[in-house]
């Protein structure tokens, strides 16, 4: 009597079992977490800049989601920007000159899918009051950036992420933070809408804790943030981003 038969089946059961205590990569480690291999671990701003108006500035966007980074003569040579917005990378340009001493304020001008676009900055003489005046791009028209300037000795990441709520809403997240000085702040927006909420706070053994109310909103675990908490209303808020800058 043959015994073949018999044979398939056990082995099928024992590929059954090797297969199922394996990833789908086929390998026996666990998934890796998210980490963003283009973001710095070092400032790229110069001391020399670190109180002008000179340096390096980063930003989030809301409208749609998106980051950018100016660089203002901080290697002594033309002011340049790098605005990226759903997914989709721009550089941008200025012919405004740095002065040192100065405030600045300038037009970066760039092409986006065809179109020409343009971005204003403005910042104070002393590195202070960062903002985008202006910006004009197209299929963007309600974008809000928030700002802020990196110093040689505190590094500044962006994280791109979104909120939902049981209340229920639901909406984009996105923020800045220095582990440095243990401070976070930027944006939320609900979907569907053109309202935009400034948030901000501190890190605490790195629990993100919003200055307003005192809520822990989220942990920050190496280029991830994640948490759910329960707002004042009662309704539980989850918060989920990737560091993307």
């Amino acid at each position: 009597m043959k015994k073949t038969p018999f044979i398939l089946p056990i082995l099928l059961l024992v590929l059954s079992v090797i297969s199922c205590g394996k990833d789908d990569d086929g390998s026996d480690n666990p998934p890796t977490a998210y980490e963003c291999e283009t973001c710095p671990d070092q400032p790229a701003a110069k001391a020399a800049f670190d109180t002008n108006s000179g340096g390096i500035y980063k930003g989030i966007v809301i409208g749609s989601s998106g980051t950018i980074v100016l660089n203002i003569n901080n290697d002594n040579s033309e002011v340049t920007a790098i605005l990226t917005i759903d997914g989709d990378v721009i550089n941008l340009t200025s012919t405004v000159a740095w002065t040192e001493g100065e405030s600045y304020l300038a037009p970066f001008t760039g092409t986006y899918n065809g179109t020409d676009i343009t971005v204003t900055f403005s910042v104070d003489a002393t590195g202070e009051n960062p903002v985008i005046v202006t910006s004009d791009i197209p299929g963007h028209p309600n974008a809000v950036f928030t700002i802020v300037k990196e110093l040689s000795t505190m590094l500044v990441e962006g994280f791109e992420g979104t909120y939902s709520t049981t209340e229920p809403t639901s909406g984009t997240f996105n923020i800045l933070l220095s582990r440095d000085i243990n401070q976070w702040g930027g944006n939320a927006r609900e979907n569907g809408t053109n309202e935009t909420t400034e948030i901000s706070g501190s890190i605490s053994n790195n629990v993100l804790i919003e200055d307003e109310g005192g809520q822990e909103v989220a942990t920050l675990n190496g280029d991830v943030i994640d948490g759910e908490s329960t707002d004042g209303d009662g309704y539980t808020l989850t918060v989920h981003g990737e560091r993307t800058l």
